[in-house]
């Protein structure tokens, strides 16, 4: 049966009469006890009636050949039975033993294993629910290995363990927005497939640094990236934990530019944008198609002091708002506040030294 249904989808096969174990069980006892039996008491009535009227010589003639045939029966009965026996509990005990050994490589997180079926009666049947749990297992963390290359660890475990109210909560956030300076015209002087390849690698170094203090990228528009700190597991030092991201993604920068002069390729430049406030949290979009988004008057903010770099000729931009819930605050140039579009009144500004 493994050979021919090596997905052990015996159920789905229909037409088939099924013999239960209790069936199986019922007719071997049948044929190892009750037939030897009844064949051994009729025989042996059969012979011991034809002594009625026999001569004394006859009647022990016959008497020790049916000696003879009882001896001849209980022997072959008993091989018999006994090969039935073992037949029977092989083919029981065999499968549940393989049955078993695979749960115990499921325990040590063996996922590929596949116990085989072999009947297509209840030890088969739990045979092939072993093996689906076993594949439903092997989805579900191939569900959350691909989750968690959008997400953190952290925020995909804590959304997977049903701990993170997605359906829109009001938070307290900072977000962060990164652009490459001068896209449009490195894009125009450089063959599409080098440039896909060059943000491909710009974009994994600025997930890394931010993955590694807690944010989480929400999207790539484009060249830009907009991440979040404090959502949606919250964290109160996500204000901090933005401007270290923001320095380590400068750090990264620079070392990767290094490598690109020493390659004859030129460098690139972002600029960062840094915001905190209160925003909306939740899933955005149709019924067939959602996203985890921020809705609110911060992420416009954070987005505006990023394009503000190129004013201020400056790498990383953070709001007042930022500023003042940092732990230590230093290192922080105060700039001319500035009215972005949006807002009526004034942004604080401070330049990241």
């Amino acid at each position: 049966m493994p050979v021919y249904f090596p997905r052990g989808d015996l159920s789905a096969t229909t037409g088939v009469p099924r013999v239960r174990v209790r069936t199986r069980l019922m007719v071997i006892f049948l044929l190892v006890c009750v037939l030897p039996l009844t064949v051994l008491g009729v025989l042996a009535y059969t012979r011991a009636s034809t002594l009625i009227g026999t001569d004394a010589v006859t009647a022990t003639a016959r008497l020790e050949g049916l000696l003879l045939f009882i001896l001849f029966m209980l022997v072959v009965g008993g091989l018999v039975a006994v090969g039935l026996s073992i037949f029977v509990s092989r083919s029981v005990a065999g499968p549940l033993r393989e049955l078993e050994t695979a749960m115990r490589a499921v325990a040590r997180g063996n996922l590929q294993v596949q116990c085989p079926v072999v009947s297509n009666d209840e030890i088969g049947a739990v045979a092939e629910g072993f093996n689906r749990m076993v594949e439903g297992l092997r989805e579900r963390d191939l569900i959350r290995e691909t989750f968690g290359k959008y997400v953190t660890q952290e925020v995909r475990d804590e959304i997977l363990s049903g701990r993170v109210d997605l359906e829109g909560q009001t938070r307290e956030v900072t977000i962060l927005f990164a652009d490459i300076r001068d896209f449009t015209p490195w894009v125009e002087a450089h063959d599409p497939r080098e440039v896909v390849r060059d943000l491909n690698a710009y974009f994994t170094l600025m997930e890394g640094a931010i993955r590694e203090h807690d944010g989480l990228v929400l999207q790539y528009i484009g060249d830009e990236i907009e991440a979040v700190f404090g959502a949606p597991v919250s964290n109160p030092r996500h204000p901090e934990l933005a401007l270290r991201a923001a320095l380590e993604m400068r750090r990264r920068l620079a070392v990767w530019n290094a490598e690109r002069v020493r390659g004859g390729r030129p460098a690139l430049r972002h600029g960062i944008g840094i915001h905190t406030g209160r925003v909306l949290a939740g899933n955005i979009g149709s019924p067939d198609r959602l996203s985890w988004a921020l809705v609110g008057d911060p992420v416009n903010v954070a987005a505006r002091l990023q394009a503000l770099n190129k004013d201020f000729g400056s790498e990383i931009l953070l709001s007042g708002e930022t500023a003042r819930r940092l732990e230590a605050p230093s290192g922080l140039e105060p700039l001319p506040a500035v009215t972005v579009k949006g807002k009526a009144t004034a942004v604080e500004v401070y330049r990241v030294e």
